[in-house]
């Protein structure tokens, strides 16, 4: 049951906010919440200590600290900031989170590109009768949750939560 959830909560919380930031421009706080509280209570059972439970609480922090600046510039949402908060806790202070940073802001920066792309030819996709949200063609905002979601699904086989799962199965 526990190794079966590091498969699906993950992949499912991130699938959701996409799907919602997509749809809605915003990302519900129960999905963020959701994630946060399965790692503390499915990290112990699969087998992480407190010191690496501890590390994986360090990187959340790290990474809301960063999130919370940029926020407080404008840069950044709040549904995105405790998005990628909540998911960084999954892969720890180590390289798989740095991968997966590295993997939201190339992913962050293509998605950019490409609903600018559609923002300008948003006359056509209407006349064309192309289904996409309105809120993605008339929004000024990215809905980066796709970005942070297509990262978390590009980093996550390498992560240690999904380590642990490995090694539960061989």
């Amino acid at each position: 049951m526990v190794i079966a959830s590091i498969f699906v909560v993950f992949p499912l919380c991130l699938a959701v906010a996409a799907l919602t930031d997509l749809l809605t421009m915003t990302i519900p706080n129960r999905v963020s919440a959701i994630l946060l509280g399965a790692f503390v209570v499915i990290a112990p059972v699969a087998g992480l200590d407190i010191g690496q439970i501890g590390l994986h609480l360090l990187a959340a922090a790290t990474v809301f600290a960063l999130c919370f600046w940029l926020f407080a510039l404008g840069v950044m949402g709040g549904g995105d900031a405790k998005l990628l908060t909540a998911s960084a806790v999954w892969f720890g202070l180590n390289v798989s989170l740095v991968s997966f940073l590295i993997w939201v802001a190339v992913l962050g920066g293509v998605l950019a590109l490409v609903i600018l792309l559609l923002r300008s030819k948003e006359h056509v996709i209407l006349a064309a009768g192309v289904p996409v949200p309105s809120l993605l063609l008339t929004a000024k905002k990215i809905p980066y949750g796709i970005a942070i979601a297509l990262g978390g699904f590009a980093a996550y086989p390498a992560s240690p939560m999904m380590q642990v799962a490995f090694t539960h199965l061989s």
